[in-house]
Formats: C-alpha cells, sequence, structure tokens
C-alpha cells in the first residue's frame, strides 16, 4: 500500500474508488467496508484509496476548546492504522492532516477540491452516519446529490454487527475500557495489538530482574491501560508469552528517561538467550494484548514494585497454562 501524506502528490493515481473515514482499530465493520471499496475499485479498473485523518478531528477540536477531556481514547497508532489497511488490500491511503484549514473547508469545497479535483475519486462509500466539511454540515444526501455533477458514484454501507451488536469505534474503545479482551478480539476480528520499534528506558526492569521492551504510545492517551498477559511478535519465529503495563508507569519518577509518556512496558516470560541483553533494540515487534490482569498500581518503594511484578509474572504463567 502506497501512504501519502495530503492529497497534493505527483505519485497518486489520477482516479481512484475512495472511503473516508478516521479508521481506529480498522474493527470487522471498517474491514467490511474496505472489502467492498475493493470490489468497487476492481470493476472501474481503478485503485482503492482510503482516506483518514490526522490527528482525529475530535482531538483538534478538544484542544482548539482547551478541553482534553473531550478528544477520544486512541485505540490503534497510526502505524498500527496503515498496517490494518495495507493487511485489508487497499492500494493507498491519503493522510490528510487535520487543521484549521481542512475544518473550514465548506461540504462543496471538500467534495470539488478534494474528491474530485484531488484524488480523481469515481466511487465514494461512506458510512451510514458519516458527516463532512465545517461544522459537519455534509451528509450522504448532499454528497449523493452532488456525486453525478462531480463525476463519481456514491454509496453507503450500513452499520455491521457482531452477535446483535453495532461494530464501531466506540464500541471497540468501550471493551478495551473494561479490559475485556475476548470482547475486543470478536469486534476486531483479531486479537489487539500495539506495534513499534523498542527504544530505551530508564533500565529498571534490568535492575529488578525483569527486563522490558518498551514501546511508545504516540497518543496520550490509550483507549486500553493497565496490566496484561501477552504475545511478543518479530523477536523469534514463535510468539513469546510476556506480560506487559500499559500506561503511564505511576509507581516511577516523572522525570525519568520517558517521563510523561505512555509505554507499553513488556517483560518476556521466556527470553531468547540468542538475542543477547541488547539485541532487540530498534527492532519492531508487535504486542498481542490478550487477558486483562489488572489496572495500573502505585507501588510503595522498589521492594513492593519487585514483589508486584513477580505476582504479574505468575498470574500470567497461569493464564498461559489454562490455554494449552
Amino acid at each position: 500500500m502506497k501512504t501519502f501524506r495530503g492529497y497534493h502528490h505527483p505519485q497518486l493515481a489520477p482516479a481512484c474508488a475512495l472511503t473516508i473515514g478516521n479508521f481506529d482499530g480498522v474493527h470487522r465493520g471498517h474491514q467490511a467496508m474496505l472489502a467492498l471499496l475493493k470490489s468497487e475499485a476492481q470493476h472501474r479498473g481503478v485503485p482503492s484509496c482510503a482516506m483518514t485523518f490526522e490527528p482525529h478531528p475530535r482531538d483538534y477540536f478538544a484542544a482548539l476548546a482547551r478541553k482534553p477531556e473531550l478528544a477520544p481514547a486512541r485505540i490503534a497508532t497510526l502505524r498500527d492504522k496503515l498496517t490494518e489497511l495495507a493487511r485489508c488490500g487497499i492500494d493507498q491511503c491519503v493522510v490528510l492532516p487535520f487543521d484549521a484549514t481542512l475544518a473550514a473547508l465548506s461540504p462543496e469545497a471538500f467534495m470539488r477540491d478534494v474528491l474530485a479535483t484531488g484524488l480523481g475519486a469515481k466511487y465514494v462509500l461512506v458510512g451510514d452516519d458519516f458527516r463532512f466539511g465545517s461544522k459537519r454540515a455534509g451528509d450522504y444526501a448532499l454528497l449523493d446529490a452532488a456525486g453525478e455533477g462531480l463525476g463519481f458514484d456514491v454509496a453507503r454501507m450500513n452499520s455491521y454487527e457482531v452477535h446483535g451488536t453495532r461494530v464501531s469505534s466506540s464500541a471497540v474503545r468501550s471493551a478495551l475500557g473494561r479490559g475485556q479482551m475476548d470482547e475486543v478480539a470478536s469486534l476486531l476480528g483479531r486479537p489487539y495489538s500495539i506495534s513499534g520499534h523498542v527504544v530505551h528506558g530508564r533500565k529498571l526492569g534490568r535492575d529488578l530482574g525483569f527486563r522490558t521492551l518498551n514501546l511508545r504510545f504516540a497518543h496520550w492517551k490509550p483507549a486500553a491501560s493497565g496490566i496484561f498477559a501477552v504475545h511478543v511478535h518479530g523477536l523469534t519465529e514463535q510468539p513469546l508469552p510476556g506480560v506487559a503495563n500499559l500506561g503511564i508507569r505511576p509507581s516511577l519518577d516523572p522525570q525519568d528517561a520517558n517521563g510523561g509518556r505512555v509505554l507499553l512496558e513488556t517483560h518476556c516470560l521466556e527470553w531468547p538467550a540468542a538475542l543477547g541483553p541488547e539485541g532487540a533494540y530498534g527492532k519492531i515487534i508487535r504486542v498481542e494484548l490478550l487477558h486483562k490482569l489488572h489496572d495500573e498500581l502505585k507501588y510503595d518503594g522498589l521492594d513492593a514494585l519487585t514483589q508486584g511484578i513477580t505476582k504479574d509474572c505468575a498470574e500470567a504463567r497461569a493464564f498461559f497454562a489454562a490455554r494449552i
């Protein structure tokens, strides 16, 4: 999949079949829409294209209002979103920076300048609750009415349900917030995971006897947090069992090497000897969060923290033993 920042790019295809959305999590509803988009693109002989936004529009408006509590919890990093869009077979993705200029664009200007002229859309597929343009004034009816004159067909996909539950990013966020990882996997069609480069940290875990793999979660407000039993992919041919902390590490000094940032810190229960103590740094790994053990806890001192980690490892091992 080719990825473009903005729609003014010479390598963009001159025409496409397009869908538009935030695609946070790329859940099963998104996947059904993307499969339909691929089919329509093939019938028209044009590439399939997904348009998404970074930051999330609600992030932008929350910052503008200085009310961070209005920002949505983020399911996935941009890296993971793009990876899942590529796995769905999308040919190209356009990431639009959501800023003051885009926020002020009228629905008519968005359809004309972005969809028709900028992307050469021949087919536009949207969800049943799609809104666009300044003050969310545009909707499906407006898009459908304007499509013929602008040279593209318009289609709408109804809600996707699993066991009677409407699949949505909001439903995924809710399940993640409650720590219901089996429900999350059902909504996503796969285990929930976070990927990224292994970065250096304070190395306190190593001093305590629990070496960790540190991934930064770029957004300040992840939809999930706490301690999890996990599988680590990317270090060996088979996934490695582990225990991970996703959050802000309340027991540590906020001035540490990654102070103020959300980290996913993973301790592998079976460390590959061939990697050596430094062998994971810089590698891209994917951590599947399979089962939530508990919320983050604040420990009084390193001895209590060590005891807590030891208990978490024992509970993670029990979880994996029960799955055999």
